[in-house]
């Protein structure tokens, strides 16, 4: 399943992990299994683009949701 997408703000990597929000609930985290821009594969797309994402073990997308893409990044703690 590939959903279509509408970047609102900030970028999408391909590398990111996402997220996908139902009526403010989250029901799926999980990785990018491809980004694609038109018919080609891109590494990412910016503010404004349109997309087709497809997810890693999720297939089910509905209209109406929405993708989050974030990335963790591991910090040192400090004493």
């Amino acid at each position: 399943v590939i959903a279509g997408a509408y970047v609102q703000e900030g970028k999408v990597q391909r590398s990111a992990l996402v997220r996908v929000v139902r009526d403010g609930i989250v029901i799926h985290e999980g990785q990018i299994a491809s980004l694609r821009r038109f018919k080609d594969d891109v590494k990412e797309v910016a503010t404004g683009l349109e997309c087709g994402i497809s997810l890693v073990n999720d297939n089910d997308i509905q209209v109406g949701d929405v993708i989050e893409t974030f990335t963790e990044i591991e910090v040192a703690q400090k004493l």
